[in-house]
């Protein structure tokens, strides 16, 4: 039942719900209200008293705005609405009070400080600071904590916000971070001195309101004016995070999330923020040819010749890797059908059915997870195959929701009933009574570690049975950014990757994840000198995702636009050009020359490509149930770090991964 009162802000009457608070009251009359602590996705502290406001006929004192529900406040003696007024001498002057004293301590560091032109503090002073400071006292300082080679502190900096305290705690789970002391002696710490253990961490960098907690790989780089900013999508996992790539010339600086309240909110996992160092490192910038067992240098005439006489007459099979665009992904299949060929996206081996999108996507939107009461994991951790869609769950578990697992025993930052390591337990929930769970809304997610398996068919099978069942909504967890939209596009085989393997060559778009065995010839077309390549037998040098334009469609099926915000490295060409000059040099040319034309022949074959951030609704269509294995289901990703030819490439992700294998590692008793 809505609670809708009328209230009066700066002289404007409008109606809002009661259990608003009055900062997002003012939001909702086109007020902007200064804050430090308050963020709309973190519970309120209400301690930096910033966001103060008059509320007329109440105390003779300013009221935080951001701890007051518009239902708190009371109506004028003959019943008139209530009178907020955010800009009176009132307001003002306790504004500039807690300026004056939020900077008695506060350091001139803004020269040489990270967060300068992107600084609340900074934008706030020049609003309601003073020239001047009535205080003579020296200033406070603490000692730097130690977060990890992510997280890099300047304490002295810190205004007590505690926004760093609440995102750990609340949203990634992770009860390290608090504040100790009182007054002047308090001061924002981690518990014994102990590093940060999430793979959302890097989100306390934005969080910040000043230069307290700044990222250690951008430190001292660029300053943000410096920077071209680009709109774009993740590909590290399947969610499709939006991201802003900013680069000064053609290097990229630092990666940053863009709001989307369907897909990642405003958070991005530490993989997407910090891969950017993978994509300057070990890449591929001229084509080679293999001659004599060794990789020499050839240029692109040569290349492209060598590629087309090496397919001519052949059996010919392509591989989709899991960061192709699905343009790349479809100018790939269009070619090596054109020459008879078959093209496989699924090189993980999953049993995903081809052609039936409730199958390999499902029902359910990333969105729906906030409402949900039951979530049931089959053969997922999202913990590591997608972070920020884990936080998601958590924030429903912390909203009330239950959450089962079918899988091995990990931790998942919120508490689940396990309900068996195998899928032979499927068949027995599917005995049970579902009327209690069909009565709330309920999600079902099935992970890559239930169908890469021999009975990954009859697992799928069984888990979309449950979903009918319990009449919950039903979704596909993906760890790679191009499967959806490259099994929307069509790239699927009778007989999977082993059928593939039988050509006599093989075309490899950007496939690292497996290897190819001896026999086939291999024509690679990828970013980075990863696994695929050395066993190339001709390089083809193509762009990675931040250098040309693409679409991706994530794990729930919403197709997105990712933008390209630099060039590739010398002779690199983007994916589906050099599809096309191959096409051209094999005298079968594919019909588009342009990005526009290709996106116009795809979406004549696709049609829902066409609808970017819309989610498609899909016909259900259950699958035929086989029998299922009793072996436990193992983990779809081994190391979290690891994933992909970027991360690999990457220093820091190297360094995290082994500072991870070293806490896994068990403590050894000193002898």
């Amino acid at each position: 039942m809505s609670d809708l009162r009328k209230i009066i802000i700066d002289g404007k009457e409008i109606e809002t719900e009661g259990a608003m608070t009055l900062i997002q009251a003012c939001e909702q009359a086109g007020v902007e209200i200064p804050r430090f602590c308050y963020h709309e996705r973190l519970s309120i502290a209400g301690n930096c008293r910033m966001c103060l406001v008059e509320v007329v006929g109440g105390p003779p004192k300013p009221a935080a705005s951001c701890a007051m529900q518009v239902r708190d406040l009371r109506p004028g003696p003959e019943g008139q609405p209530p009178v907020v007024k955010t800009n009176s001498p009132m307001v003002k002057k306790a504004r500039e009070g807690v300026m004056e004293f939020l900077l008695i301590n506060h350091p001139l560091d803004c020269p040489i400080c990270d967060q300068g032109g992107e600084c609340d503090l900074q934008d706030q002073a020049m609003a309601y600071g003073v020239d001047f400071s009535r205080y003579r006292e020296p200033k406070r300082a603490t000692e730097d904590l130690n977060l990890g080679p992510l997280v890099e502190t300047h304490m002295t900096r810190c205004i007590s916000c505690t926004r760093c305290v609440r995102f750990t705690t609340e949203v990634a789970g992770v009860h390290k971070m608090g504040q100790t002391g009182r007054g002047e002696d308090a001061e924002i710490t981690s518990y014994l001195g102990e590093t940060l253990e999430s793979n959302l961490q890097g989100n306390i960098i934005d969080l910040c309101p000043v230069g307290a907690l700044v990222s250690k790989p951008y430190a001292f780089t660029a300053r943000p004016w410096e920077l071209s900013k680009t709109e774009s999508i993740d590909v590290m996992d399947a969610l499709g995070s939006n991201i802003r790539v900013d680069t000064k010339g053609r290097e990229v600086m630092r990666m940053l999330p863009r709001n989307h309240d369907g897909v990642n909110e405003e958070w991005i996992s530490d993989k997407t923020r910090f891969v950017w160092d993978g994509l300057r490192r070990q890449r591929l910038d001229t084509p080679y040819i293999r001659e004599n067992g060794k990789l020499r240098k050839a240029d692109w005439p040569e290349a492209l010749a060598a590629a087309a006489a090496a397919m001519k007459g052949k059996k010919v099979a392509g591989l989709v890797g899991d960061l192709s665009s699905v343009e790349a992904a479809y100018a790939l299949k269009t070619l090596i059908e054109g020459q008879g060929g078959i093209v496989e996206c699924r090189t993980d081996g999953a049993k995903l059915p081809a052609g039936n999108r409730s199958g390999y996507v499902g029902t359910a939107t990333v969105e729906e997870l906030d409402t949900t009461k039951a979530i049931m994991l089959i053969g997922t951790n999202p913990a590591v195959e997608a972070p920020v869609l884990n936080a998601r769950i958590r924030k429903a578990w912390s909203r009330g929701a239950n959450v089962g697992v079918i899988g091995p025993q990990v931790d998942l930052t919120y508490e689940y009933a396990h309900i068996g390591d195998n899928p032979s337990v499927m068949a027995d929930l599917l005995q049970r009574d579902h009327s209690a769970v069909q009565e709330k809304p309920s999600v079902i997610i099935v992970g890559q570690a239930a169908l890469t398996r021999e009975d990954g068919a009859a697992v799928l099978a069984d888990a979309m049975a449950l979903a009918e069942a319990t009449k919950s909504s039903f979704m596909v967890l993906h760890t790679a950014a191009s499967r959806v939209g490259a099994m929307d596009a069509g790239c699927t085989a009778e007989g999977g990757v082993p059928a593939v393997l039988e050509a006599d060559v093989i075309y490899n778009l950007g496939a690292d994840e497996g290897d190819i065995p001896a026999g086939p010839f291999v024509i690679y077309q990828g970013s980075h000198g990863d696994r695929g390549a050395h066993r190339a037998d001709i390089i083809l040098p193509g762009a990675a995702y931040t250098e040309e334009p693409g679409l991706f469609v994530n794990t729930e099926g919403r197709p997105q636009l990712a933008q390209r915000a630099s060039f590739a490295p010398g002779q690199a060409k983007e994916n589906w050009a050099i599809l096309r000059a191959l096409s051209a040099e094999m005298e079968t040319t594919l019909p588009f020359d342009s990005i526009a034309a290709l996106r116009r022949a795809l979406v004549s074959d696709v049609p829902h490509l066409a609808r970017v951030d819309e989610v498609a609704e899909n016909a259900w269509t259950p699958l035929e149930r086989g029998s299922v294995d009793a072996a436990p289901f193992g983990e779809a990703i081994a190391d979290f770090y690891l994933s992909n030819p970027i991360a690999r490439a990457s220093q820091l992700m190297a360094e995290l991964s082994a500072n991870a294998a070293a806490r896994r590692a068990k403590p050894m008793a000193a002898e």
